[in-house]
This record gives C-alpha cells, sequence and structure tokens, in this order.
C-alpha cells in the first residue's frame, strides 16, 4: 500500500470565511464547473457516469469545508475521504490533472464565483496537500 508522504494533520483547512462570501449558490456552480473540466480530462474514468450527481455530492462537502452548514455530514456521514478514494488508484499523474483541472476553475473564481481573493492561496494551499493525501499509488 502506497503512503502519502504527508500526514492529514499537516494539511492547513482553507478559511471558513469563504462561506460567507460565496454561500451555497456559488461553491456549487465552482464545484459544477469543475465536475466539467474533469469531465473532459483524462481521469474522467475515476468518476460516476452520473457527474451532475457527483458534482452536488462534492458541492456539499465544500461548502461545510469552507464554513457553510455540514450539509455533507448529514446526508452521507464522515467524509473519510482517503477511504472513499481507495478503489481508485490515484498516482502523482492523476493527481496532478486534478488539480489542473481545478487550476482552471480557480483562475476565474474571483469573478464567477465571488471567491473571495484574500483566501484564494490559502485554498490553493490547501488543494495541493488534500490532493496529495488522496494519493495511494505511485
Amino acid at each position: 500500500m502506497f503512503i502519502p508522504p504527508i500526514h492529514p494533520s499537516q494539511v492547513v483547512a482553507p478559511s471558513r470565511e469563504v462561506y460567507a462570501y460565496m454561500g451555497d449558490a456559488n461553491i456549487t456552480a465552482m464545484i459544477h464547473d469543475l465536475y466539467r473540466e474533469l469531465e473532459k480530462s483524462s481521469i474522467r474514468g475515476m468518476f460516476s457516469a452520473d457527474m451532475h450527481a457527483a458534482a452536488e455530492r462534492s458541492a456539499l462537502f465544500f461548502i461545510g469545508l469552507l464554513g457553510g452548514p455540514p450539509l455533507y455530514h448529514a446526508k452521507y456521514g464522515n467524509p473519510m475521504m482517503r477511504a472513499r478514494h481507495m478503489p481508485f488508484p490515484i498516482n502523482q499523474a492523476g493527481r496532478d490533472e486534478w488539480l489542473a483541472c481545478f487550476e482552471r476553475v480557480l483562475d476565474r473564481a474571483v469573478e464567477n464565483y465571488n471567491f473571495p481573493a484574500q483566501h484564494l492561496a490559502g485554498f490553493r494551499e490547501f488543494l495541493r496537500g488534500f490532493s496529495l493525501w488522496m494519493m495511494n499509488s505511485e
């Protein structure tokens, strides 16, 4: 079993103030745009056939992560993200592709989703650490 070179305690969570700026609708729109990018990516096969449903589930996670209500927890329980990703071999190339898709969305995040510019760098740092922890193969 591949062990990532990071412990989850080393991943700094993004600011919970983000939700106050964006709200449910903008976070959901951002995640749907991410999934549109993922749909065109080389890692498309890691996602369910219903990308809309997958984006909705992911949006609930990000709403709670960014300071909103714990909608994901209420509907699905503890996220246990590493365990949920284990069925899919995630290597460095897969991680890089996922980050590239998210970066394309974040390049327009301030204008398109009212993402607070002062918290964008911290969110990007979180995504880098989070995605490193999701790696499960070399």
